[in-house]
């Protein structure tokens, strides 16, 4: 069960430092996959899937680069989970969708003993359907086919819970402070993936 931060549902259509969804370029983009889309359901879909596919996931690329803003991220196509979450978060919120964030705590490598970070993703609510979704936009490689999905979740990680990987069920109205916070206090994106990322919210 998702349960909402806010139960102001304009809340989850707010512009933030990091949600810049007035910033020309996002408001173009948006524009861009709205007139493609035939309704509120495909529009979700096609910014979710632009997300995930056209915007590198800066580990997959090796990329020392930390971008944050969504404006940011749409520029250089590249960013970690957080910052990816920012964009289409303002994909969204910019084509009138409600939008959060949500989380979860995994491991940072494939077992528990190389420690753990925080995931971020994203909370939908879809109209037609009168519910929340989760979408993760991380970008799918080998092992991670994450996709987009009105009746069953299809994301990035299935939680473990016997290496204590949680689910955490709140729907964030903007992201949470400790992600920014990693995201401002790094220069180099590599380094903040193997050792600067909050391990619990």
């Amino acid at each position: 069960m998702l349960i909402c931060e806010s139960n102001v549902i304009e809340d989850y259509l707010a512009e933030s430092d990091e949600v810049d969804l007035s910033h020309l370029s996002i408001r173009e983009k948006a524009s861009e996959i709205l007139a493609k889309s035939a309704n509120e359901e495909e529009f979700v879909r096609q910014s979710y899937e632009f997300v995930r596919d056209e915007i590198s996931h800066s580990w997959d690329i090796q990329s020392p680069r930390i971008t944050r803003k969504a404006s940011e991220v749409l520029y250089f196509k590249e960013g970690i989970c957080y910052a990816k979450s920012n964009l289409l978060c303002a994909l969204l919120r910019s084509g009138g969708i409600p939008a959060g964030f949500c989380y979860q705590r995994l491991t940072l490598g494939d077992t528990p003993d190389t420690g753990y970070c925080i995931h971020a993703l994203n909370a939908v609510f879809l109209r037609p359907h009168q519910k929340w979704i989760r979408l993760d936009s991380r970008g799918n490689k080998a092992g991670v086919n994450a996709a987009f999905s009105v009746h069953e979740e299809k994301l990035a990680f299935p939680v473990r819970e016997s290496y204590h990987e949680t689910d955490y069920p709140q729907i964030y109205s903007q992201p949470h402070p400790k992600t920014i916070k990693a995201l401002i206090q790094h220069t180099d994106c590599m380094t903040m993936c193997l050792h600067g990322l909050p391990a619990e919210l």
